[in-house]
């Protein structure tokens, strides 16, 4: 989010420290919350650099508070003087100034200086923007900042300027249930405000990963409200179903966001040169996704020319998207070098194309150029790319032909080099192996003359499909694969190419989630027992191409006890048409609505029209809110593109 600055708005100082972002784990925000009062949780705090008096906001006054000697308490002049008691949490000492905290609690500005429980400290930092200077804005990278009320979204920020024991800049920040957080010169502090009756829905997955969602089963703001029942970006499921019918595509902002932010904060952390992430647009190709990302810093790899058109118009620059692709037509080619984007030579059969197309272009095509390392992980064989035998890039004895061949192609200018191993994977090793293959291959392409100043390392970073899964975190994967990029350089005298990597399901997997409606249920006595949804092989075809796994559950009873094993089958004509055999469920009536988690990459994108059933609609989800996405299609869109000859429509 980027907070622009206005006559009354001042940005940070550039030489203001960074304020992270902590939160005390479960265990310790209950001894912190134990010296609130009922129904007013605490929920995090770090040090204000300034001291107790600084983050004081304008038109407030000081008031003693008597329960705590030594406590400064500031209310708004004419307000009630409700007041809060609170047991703050430790700081991150970054002054020396002790344990310092300020909150705000119906009406109460109250700070002190006490020491309780430790605390740790989230993946993304406050920092002061790149274009702080010309548009004076500040960055919050943060995304869910409170572990404890994931849920609360930022909503709205101003910055304020005070004086006092000297000038500095704050903001103050406005949580999902009203909540407010003020941010000083080294420091945030949150008291969860909310109603006093108001209940916090409970964290659904125990044990999340709020640092790396692929880790998880569910989103990070998946919930259980004071019923039960499974609500996810603030929006309880079943209502949804409600407004949006069925098969549903629910996407969550929050879970996105979160995990852009952590291949940006990673590439950051572990790479000393430039690096950029792409996102594997196939996952999940559409306007608002491209939007989203584009707003979050990443680029985009695309594979067509819809998926092209679809990032372009939905805001992503031309100079952040690759174009990719093992037999692109002319015509998407010639779109690409119109708009300007990275084209990933896949074969000569793109050299021969572009060499018809590019000269007429006002400069030269940057191209990449992909080959397959050699190089197999225990995965799928249909999403095992990187082996020799494999459909996709140059063989690795071509590269030095096509590089000597393009030395003398004026209208390419060889800026990088890619290659891909594979999908849903979670060994690490395989990724080491990849660097030293590619490093190999930069040396080479640099020593013929060629500019390569980029090296894409592809995706592959497995997700969480169900309990037993156990993918590398985010952070670990980025580490790996910079540190070995790194090394495998330096072992060869290198300058270090800006490094790109591209996650496709990693990214947006478990940000997604399907919604169903039970139907017909019919028992095979002895054998199993089956129950049909209102979707199937047509909004989700990995089961029936993959045999992939998935963990589903009721949206209304979650938590309760599954007395029954059941098959979950699609209401296709197709008798494999089955989403999940042997799954544990409660007992469930028609009409029930049923939750298939993590199903955001390759579901809407290889969806079809089989038995001539339209697609579901999508909405993004964040703060309570639904946004339609995707429309849902009905059967008479179905028709739109067909054409009856005339002759066959006088037949009766």
């Amino acid at each position: 989010m980027r907070l622009r600055g206005g006559s009354e708005l001042q940005p940070l100082n550039q030489g203001i420290p960074a304020a992270a972002v902590v939160s005390a784990t479960d265990a310790l925000r209950a001894e912190a919350e134990s010296a609130v009062q009922a129904n007013r949780r605490f929920i995090a705090a770090i040090d204000l650099q300034r001291g107790p008096q600084a983050a004081v906001p304008p038109g407030f006054r000081q008031q003693g508070f008597q329960q705590h000697p030594g406590q400064a308490l500031a209310t708004p002049a004419g307000g009630d003087g409700h007041c809060c008691e609170m047991k703050l949490v430790e700081d991150r000492l970054t002054a020396g100034q002790g344990h310092q905290c300020v909150g705000w609690r119906h009406g109460v500005w109250a700070q002190a200086e006490h020491g309780a429980a430790r605390i740790r400290q989230l993946l993304n930092p406050l920092r002061t923007a790149p274009e702080a200077t010309e548009r004076r804005s500040i960055e919050i990278d943060a995304g869910l900042c409170v572990a404890g009320a994931e849920g609360d979204r930022l909503r709205t920020v101003g910055f304020r300027t005070h004086g006092g024991q000297g000038a500095f800049s704050y903001i103050v920040a406005r949580y999902g249930s009203g909540s407010m957080a003020s941010v000083g010169a080294g420091g945030v502090a949150v008291i969860n405000e909310g109603s006093p009756q108001a209940q916090a829905p409970a964290p659904f997955e125990a044990g999340r990963d709020l640092l790396s969602p692929n880790r998880n089963l569910a989103p990070i703001t998946a919930a259980l409200d004071g019923e039960g029942r499974l609500q996810v970006g603030g929006c309880g499921l079943s209502d949804l179903a409600r407004t949006y019918g069925t098969p549903l595509y629910v996407l969550d902002e929050a879970t996105l966001r979160t995990t852009c932010r952590a291949y940006r904060q990673a590439l950051r952390e572990h790479y000393r040169g430039d690096a950029l992430a792409l996102y594997a647009s196939k996952a999940n190709s559409s306007l608002a996704i491209s939007a989203l990302v584009a707003s979050e810093g990443l680029g985009l790899d695309a594979v067509s020319a819809g998926e092209l058109l679809t990032a372009l118009q939905g805001g992503m620059p031309a100079d952040r998207i690759v174009f990719h692709g093992n037999n692109k037509s002319a015509q998407e080619l010639q779109l690409a070098v119109e708009a300007g984007v990275t084209v990933v030579a896949d074969n000569w059969h793109d050299l021969d194309l572009l060499a018809a197309i590019a000269p007429a272009a006002p400069a030269p095509v940057r191209l990449m150029l992909r080959f397959t390392p050699g190089i197999e992980c225990h995965t799928h064989e249909y999403i095992r790319t990187g082996h020799l035998d494999s459909k996709f890039g140059f063989d690795p004895d071509q590269l030095e032909a096509v590089l000597q061949h393009l030395l003398g192609c004026a209208w390419a200018r060889v800026i990088g080099l890619h290659a891909h191993i594979g999908s849903q994977i979670f060994e690490i090793q395989p990724h080491r192996d990849l660097a030293a293959v590619m490093a190999d291959a930069l040396a080479l392409a640099r020593s013929l003359g060629h500019p390569c100043t980029d090296l894409n390392v592809g995706g592959g970073l497995g997700i969480r499909y169900v309990a037993s899964d156990d993918p590398p975190s985010i952070q670990t994967w980025v580490q790996q694969v910079a540190e070995s990029v790194m090394a495998a350089c330096d072992q060869r005298s290198l300058a270090l190419p800006r490094l790109l990597c591209e996650p496709g399901r990693s990214l947006v997997a478990t940000a997604g989630i399907t919604l169903y409606s039970l139907g017909s249920r019919k028992e095979v006595p002895g054998v199993r027992t089956y129950l049909s949804v209102d979707g199937g092989m047509s909004d989700n075809p990995r089961p029936i191409t993959y045999q992939s796994l998935y963990t589903a559950l009721l949206a209304d009873r979650p938590s309760a006890d599954a007395s029954e094993t059941v098959t979950l089958a699609g209401k296709h004509c197709e008798s494999g048409d089955v989403l999940l055999k042997e799954l544990a469920l409660p007992p469930s009536s028609s009409g029930d609505v049923l939750v298939v988690l993590a199903t955001g990459a390759y579901n809407a994108a290889m969806s079809s029209n089989y038995n001539r059933i339209p697609r579901p609609a999508a909405v993004l989800v964040q703060d309570g809110h639904a946004d339609l996405i995707q429309r849902r299609e009905q059967p008479e869109d179905l028709l739109r593109l067909d054409v009856l000859p005339e002759r066959l429509g006088r037949v009766r």
